[in-house]
């Protein structure tokens, strides 16, 4: 982690991040045609122990620590992201048509808060380019697909794009997250009111439950909702039997930054991830897992970049979390240094 720190990242750091983020991502396209390269990365960064591992919708996860969508967009680095330490990758978010996404520049670091702002807009080359990806994977790490309608298509269309979605996806991904809570996509947020995500979710399920072995859906939530709301989702994950909920997406709040106000208010709309977002989206699992005794699991992301951040969330009533800025600002050692701090303080 140092020597990403102190001489890696601030080369980096230089350049624009999403121009950075292809340039990884490519970057780490090619390592994988050199079949001696992803085990070396295994060797330095997973960490392997029979006490990480957790049971969870039917499924073994191998550790705890997953990466979170929107860094893996398009199914290009499963296997990357297995060696290098992930217990679980989730991909997307990935509507059923490709589409391009907002005006670029639309990704922007709040360093002084190790934070990014991002307004991407569900950028993603769609589900059957992803599924190609899919099909070559070699590694057996657990993936999750993270669905999206397109941002051409209308609310009271929405559903069908996630049906769309879903049915293409069921065969290649071991569990399925619904996005209604991204602040890029105009008006999606509106499909978090009760009736719009009931109708919504139980159209899902009735999809779902026509195969003989349905895969788990959960929900993945703003950490913008109210009290109030939060009541309501839990009244819609009873109603709908959905297998649980993802805590949180980025927020729209921009309180109590570092980052000059006039740097923030240049860089205009967007979703904030990162430290900022650490506590008010524990204050949601807590909540989630309180209010409903625990009723259903909760996979905890946003804000965890230490071992210790990661332990709060599981601590407040997560079963797993995942990680993406947390990824970007500490580097390839990331997952492991999480799991090894949960093996030295077990829950």
């Amino acid at each position: 982690m140092l020597l990403y720190k102190s001489i890696i990242r601030k080369a980096l750091y230089k350049y624009d991040p999403e121009l950075v983020h292809e340039f990884v991502c490519h970057l780490l396209v090619k390592i994988s045609f050199l079949p001696f390269l992803l085990p070396i990365l295994r060797f330095f960064y997973e960490q392997k122990n029979p006490k990480l591992e957790r049971n969870l919708f039917g499924l073994t996860f191998k550790n705890p620590v997953g990466l979170a969508a929107g860094f893996d967009k398009n199914a290009q680095l499963i296997d990357q992201m297995d060696a290098f330490g992930f217990g679980f990758v989730e991909i997307g978010t990935l509507t059923p048509r490709p589409q391009s996404g907002n005006e670029k520049p639309r990704l922007f670091r709040l360093e002084p808060d190790e934070a990014l702002i991002n307004r991407m807009g569900f950028n993603n080359e769609g589900v059957e380019e992803a599924i190609k990806r899919l099909k070559t994977r070699k590694s057996k790490i657990i993936v999750g697909g993270n669905i999206g309608k397109n941002k051409m298509t209308d609310n009271e269309d929405a559903t069908y794009d996630y049906m769309a979605a879903f049915k293409q996806l069921f065969d290649y991904v071991d569990y399925f997250v619904v996005n209604v809570s991204s602040p890029n996509t105009p008006g999606l947020r509106s499909l978090q009111e009760k009736e719009p995500l009931l109708f919504l979710l139980n159209d899902l399920q009735k999809l779902n439950n026509k195969h003989s072995k349905p895969k788990p859906i959960l929900l993945k939530i703003a950490p913008d909702l109210t009290n109030e709301q939060l009541d309501d989702i839990i009244e819609i994950v009873a109603s709908t039997k959905i297998a649980g909920i993802v805590a949180t997406n980025t927020t729209i709040d921009r309180s109590n930054l570092k980052t000059n106000q006039s740097a923030i208010d240049a860089i205009g709309n967007g979703g904030l991830s990162g430290q900022p977002l650490k506590q008010r989206a524990t204050e949601v699992i807590k909540y989630l897992s309180e209010k409903s005794n625990k009723a259903f699991p909760i996979i905890g992301v946003g804000g965890i970049a230490t071992a210790e951040d990661a332990i709060e969330k599981l601590n407040a009533g997560a079963s797993l979390v995942q990680i993406y800025t947390g990824f970007i600002y500490e580097g390839p050692a990331i997952a492991k240094k999480i799991c090894q701090g949960i093996l030295a303080n077990p829950q």
